[in-house]
C-alpha cells in the first residue's frame, strides 16, 4: 500500500495479471470440474496483499446462478489454480488464492433502487427547483 492507503501500481498490476490468468484458465475449461465446466464464471477483481503472497479473488457466476456451488468448486480446485498462476505470473512466491463472491453488483443495484424510490426522487426533484 502506498502512504495514502491506496494499493500501489505494482499491486494493481500484479492483481490484474492474476485476474487475466484465472479468467483464461476458467474460460478455456482447463479445470477438470463438472461444476466449473457447466458455469460461466467471471473473475471481476483480484486484490493482492502488500507482500504479494495472498490474492483475494472476487468472482461472479453468470446471472449469479449457483454461487455457493461455484465457490465451493473453485475452493476445491485452488491448488491447481495456484499452480497455473505461479507458472504464468513471474513472482518470487506463489500467491495463495482466496475466492469470494463479488457483492458489488448487488450493492450497486441496491443503491440504484434507493435512488429510484419515490421518497428520494421527491427529495431530488425539490433540490432542482
Amino acid at each position: 500500500m502506498s502512504g495514502s492507503g491506496e494499493p500501489s501500481v505494482r499491486l494493481l498490476r500484479v492483481g490484474e495479471q492474476v485476474r487475466h490468468v484465472l479468467a483464461d484458465v476458467l474460460q478455456r475449461g482447463d479445470v477438470h470440474d463438472d461444476v466449473l465446466a457447466s458455469h460461466v464464471v467471471t473473475v471481476t477483481e483480484v486484490r493482492m496483499s502488500p507482500d504479494l503472497r495472498h490474492a483475494t479473488v472476487f468472482v461472479k457466476p453468470l446471472l449469479g446462478r449457483d454461487e455457493e456451488v461455484v465457490l465451493k468448486a473453485l475452493r476445491t480446485n485452488t491448488a491447481y489454480l495456484q499452480r497455473e498462476v505461479a507458472k504464468r505470473v513471474k513472482m518470487k512466491f506463489a500467491a495463495k488464492l482466496k475466492f469470494l463472491s463479488d457483492e458489488s453488483f448487488e450493492e450497486g443495484s441496491h443503491i440504484d433502487a434507493i435512488l429510484r424510490s419515490p421518497k428520494v426522487a421527491q427529495d431530488l426533484d425539490e433540490g432542482e427547483e
